[in-house]
């Protein structure tokens, strides 16, 4: 039986910032995989990457917040906490955030958020699933919830390399190559461009996540 990944874009996602820390460290990335499990005591599943720097500082926290992102979220914001890392970039500057039972919480363009303490985490290969007991919760506004949807059609929206729901791009063979960004997956197609990737100059970058060239591959 064949699998068609396509498939997996039928299915419903909203758009979350997970964040936990470490003493002054905070670490936050955008997810797109968050369900409720259970009513009572309640119990929520988020889903994050491996290579997440907030993967890493969550189970050493054992706690973090997930911020359920309003309609009026903008590329900017979603570019900070989706397509850099919180190794090497303080995403919380100029942010409003909030520290509620000891965990930080993002409060910019978020409709409600939830705190809540990590009670297991499932190995799913590529990514850790983390069952997470529900502590504090608020609403914060009557703003509608965005859909992963809205991200991709409104905002026009690429899907990160670490997501669960990114999809390989397909190639072709022809005498242009194409280059992808290892951070969020844009594709720069040189029979599109009409400029050879290498002729770009130095300071040229990622029209989408704003790394520079190194950060590209070829794929075909």
């Amino acid at each position: 039986m064949e699998i068609n990944k396509n498939v997996f874009r039928k299915i419903s996602y909203g758009l979350y910032v997970v964040a936990s820390n470490d003493g002054d460290l905070k670490s936050g990335c955008i997810v797109n995989t968050v369900s409720q499990i259970t009513s009572e005591n309640p119990i929520i599943a988020v889903s994050l990457n491996k290579n997440n720097y907030t993967n890493f500082i969550a189970k050493k926290k054992k706690k973090l917040s997930i911020s359920i992102l309003s309609n009026q979220v903008n590329n900017e914001f979603i570019k900070t906490f989706g397509f850099a890392s919180s190794k090497d970039t303080d995403k919380f500057k100029n942010i409003n955030y909030e520290y509620i039972d000891d965990v930080v919480v993002v409060k910019d363009y978020a409709s409600s958020y939830l705190v809540g303490e990590v009670i297991n985490i499932i190995d799913c290969e590529t990514h850790d699933i983390f069952l997470v007991r529900v502590l504090a919760s608020e609403v914060l506004n009557d703003d509608k919830s965005i859909t992963y949807l809205d991200y991709q059609t409104k905002l026009k929206g690429s899907t990160s390399t670490k997501a669960p729901t990114y999809i390989e791009p397909e190639v072709n063979n022809s005498d242009s190559y194409k280059y992808r960004c290892i951070i969020c997956g844009h594709i720069y197609d040189e029979a599109v461009e009409k400029v050879k990737f290498n002729d770009l100059p130095d300071d040229w970058v990622c029209p989408k996540c704003g790394v520079g060239k190194d950060k590209f591959e070829r794929i075909n």
